[in-house]
């Protein structure tokens, strides 16, 4: 599924001391702590909880592929914004292209895909239907 009007989401992080090296800037892993705080806001923004997620549906999503594309240093204390958009629904997994920004300025875009699995032995297992309908009021 590919529609053409796909959803976002907006999510602001402030970066402290300890997201940073000792040159202020912050640390490349923070980046995939912050796009993982924005997915799950937005999943929150819909009301869909992870860990009720597994508890009633008995599913869990991982991330199965990241690339990230470095542009630009985020600094201690700025308020970063990070936007994310599905770009790529498949019945076992959805990708995501997600913006980290400071003011205007593209600091570092990355492509995640998370594949949803089954809570009790971790094996593939198709996205609820209620999960896609959050995001796709249009789908069955």
């Amino acid at each position: 599924m590919a529609p053409d009007n796909m959803p976002q989401g907006q999510f602001a992080v402030r970066v402290y001391y300890e997201d940073t090296d000792h040159g202020g800037v912050v640390y490349h892993a923070n980046y995939l702590r912050f796009m993982e705080r924005a997915r799950t806001e937005m999943l929150r923004e819909r009301g869909l909880e992870l860990d009720r997620l597994e508890r009633e549906d008995g599913v869990v999503f991982a991330v199965r592929r990241a690339s990230l594309d470095f542009r630009a240093p985020a600094r201690f204390n700025q308020l970063l914004q990070i936007e994310t958009q599905i770009s790529e629904v498949r019945p076992l997994r959805m990708r995501f292209v997600q913006r980290v920004a400071h003011a205007d300025r593209l600091l570092c875009r990355g492509e995640i895909e998370v594949a949803c699995l089954s809570a009790a032995d971790f094996r593939p297992t198709p996205i609820p239907g209620h999960v896609l309908h959050a995001f796709f009021p249009d789908h069955p």
